[in-house]
C-alpha cells in the first residue's frame, strides 16, 4: 500500500471514531438534559399539589372554622382534587392529592381514579379532605390500595375524641370527609366508587 493510500485510510479511520464518539456523547448528553427535565417535571407537580393543597384548606377553613382544629389534632389527613391543573382534567375521572401523616411528619403523593363509571366522579369539580382519628388507618389509606364505594353514615358533629367535625361526612369510626364544590362545603358526596393509590413518580 502507498503511502498515500495508507494516509487516507487513517484519515477515514480517525474520522470514524470521531464521528462515533461525537454521536455518543451526543446521545449521553441528550439523555441527562431529558433526565433533568423530568425532575424539573416531577418537581413542579409537587409544588402545584402542595399549592392545591394549602388553597383548599384555607377555603375549609373559612367556610368550616371548626375544621382547623379537627385537622390539627388528628392523626393524619389528605388532600385530593381532580380538577384546577393542568394535571387535572375534569370529567377524566381521576385526580391527584397528597396524605399527611402527622405523627410521621410525613407526606405522600397519591392518586385517585373512579372505578365504576356512573357515579359522577368525573362530571363535577370537587376537592376532598379526608381526616383520619387514628394512625392506623392513615397508614391502611396510603398503602393498601384503599377502595371507597360511597358508604356515608351519616353527617356527626363530635369525633371520638370529642373534636368538632361539623359539615363532614362520617364515613366509618374515626376517619371523616369534608367536601368542597364550588357552592361550598357539600354535604351530598359526589367521589363514590373510588380507588386511592400512591404516586410512584411523585414519591
Amino acid at each position: 500500500m502507498s503511502k498515500l493510500n495508507r494516509y487516507s485510510v487513517m484519515i477515514i479511520a480517525f474520522a470514524f471514531v470521531l464521528s462515533f464518539s461525537l454521536n455518543t456523547n451526543a446521545q449521553f448528553w441528550k439523555k441527562e438534559q431529558t433526565e433533568e427535565e423530568k425532575k424539573e417535571e416531577i418537581k413542579q407537580e409537587k409544588a402545584d399539589l402542595r399549592k392545591m393543597t394549602k388553597g383548599t384548606l384555607d377555603r375549609l377553613y373559612k367556610l368550616q372554622p371548626s375544621a382547623r382544629q379537627a385537622i390539627k389534632q388528628s392523626a393524619g389527613y389528605g388532600v385530593f382534587s381532580n380538577f384546577g391543573l393542568k394535571i387535572f382534567v375534569a370529567g377524566s375521572g381521576t385526580g391527584k392529592g397528597i396524605v399527611f401523616d402527622n405523627r410521621a411528619r410525613k407526606e405522600t403523593f397519591m392518586k385517585m381514579v373512579e372505578l365504576q363509571a356512573g357515579y359522577g366522579f368525573g362530571v363535577k369539580k370537587f376537592r376532598l379532605i379526608w381526616v383520619f382519628e387514628n394512625h392506623s388507618d392513615v397508614t391502611e389509606f396510603v398503602n393498601s390500595d384503599w377502595e371507597f364505594g360511597g358508604q356515608v353514615t351519616g353527617a356527626a358533629k363530635l369525633g371520638d375524641e370529642g373534636v368538632a367535625f361539623t359539615g363532614a361526612m362520617s364515613i366509618s369510626p374515626g376517619i371523616w370527609l369534608y367536601q368542597l364544590t364550588d357552592e361550598g362545603v357539600a354535604l351530598e358526596l359526589t367521589g363514590k366508587g373510588t380507588k386511592y393509590y400512591k404516586d410512584d413518580d411523585l414519591n
